[in-house]
């Protein structure tokens, strides 16, 4: 069976969409992102500009470009000739869905549609840790038009838009997330799954979670040795394999918890546990809290 990790992943996010809107922008100038932690994303329409992001060196976008950030931190974005440090602008809204930045008196240099969406999981931050801080795509049309259908969904009132809206969502960053041409700059699954070597044993991780997974076992997947692989997968990833391999089987276990659709006992087997006692110890150290409680609070809030 074939499995895709990053549309896993994605699909366990959960995103929908806080809105999407034009923004125009004039002369000199500078934003600063100040919705920390949340989603970004954007399409370059016309003009260049450049993107600040911690970890990462400066980045030049230009029309035809994309860009994702799945959770935004201290994020700034510039026009190549940028105004003084310290002097940040805030977008002014034209009418509905645009907007601009920059003086009024300047032609505009700059058009870009701009999304931020939400991650409904619980477990965001865990399985944004797995994804890259950034991922910029270039000359990929069919994400602009993904993001266009997103922001008219996000502003009609049509039958069945929150789930329409959720699937483009999935859909949109599942491609950028596969499609980035700066995915290999910082350690994360999309990097493992371009790596020839590692993707195999991502693939396997993801295919049969309750298998007993060794690190010898994941680097035969790999046609590595033991010790090569541990180390590519440590560096490429970013965290050793059984860690990994740990992260997302109690992010499925989460997810079963919460539906209430199987004992505890069941949830056990699916990620690979012999007992539920074994589970629940594991299960405690990682959570913070016993699986059976962790069910309760869910259903209740």
């Amino acid at each position: 069976m074939t499995v895709d990790p990053l549309a896993e992943i994605v699909t366990l996010l959960q995103p929908s969409a806080s809105f999407s809107k034009l923004v125009e922008y004039a002369g000199r100038w500078r934003i600063r992102r100040d919705v920390e932690g949340k989603p970004v994303y954007f399409a370059v329409l016309e003009g260049e500009c450049r993107v600040l992001c911690p970890g990462h060196a400066p980045s030049i976008v230009r029309a035809g470009d994309f860009l994702l950030s799945p959770a935004t931190n201290n994020q700034v974005i510039e026009s190549i000739e940028a105004p003084p440090h310290g002097i940040d602008m805030r977008p002014v809204e034209l009418d509905e869905g645009r907007f601009r930045v920059g003086r009024w008196d300047t032609p505009v240099n700059l058009r870009m549609q701009v999304g931020l969406c939400s991650f409904a999981s619980p477990d965001a931050a865990l399985l944004v840790s797995l994804l890259p801080s950034m991922v910029i795509a270039r000359g990929e049309p069919r994400l602009a038009t993904l993001m266009q259908l997103v922001g008219d969904e996000t502003r009609n009132t049509r039958p069945g838009r929150e789930l329409i809206v959720e699937r483009l969502l999935e859909v949109l960053l599942i491609e950028a997330l596969r499609c980035g041409t700066d995915n290999t700059s910082m350690p994360s699954v999309a990097r493992g799954l371009s790596d020839d070597r590692l993707v195999a044993a991502l693939r396997a991780i993801h295919a049969k979670p309750a298998q007993g997974w060794t690190v010898a076992d994941l680097a035969a997947e790999a046609a590595m040795s033991r010790s090569a692989f541990f180390a590519r997968f440590n560096r490429i990833v970013g965290m050793p394999p059984m860690e990994y391999l740990l992260t997302w089987r109690m992010a499925l276990a989460k997810r079963l918890l919460r539906s209430r659709e199987l004992a505890i006992e069941q949830v056990a087997a699916r990620v690979g546990y012999g007992s539920a006692s074994t589970f629940s110890t594991a299960f405690a150290r990682h959570v913070g809290m016993p699986p059976a409680r962790f069910a309760r609070v869910a259903v209740t809030g």
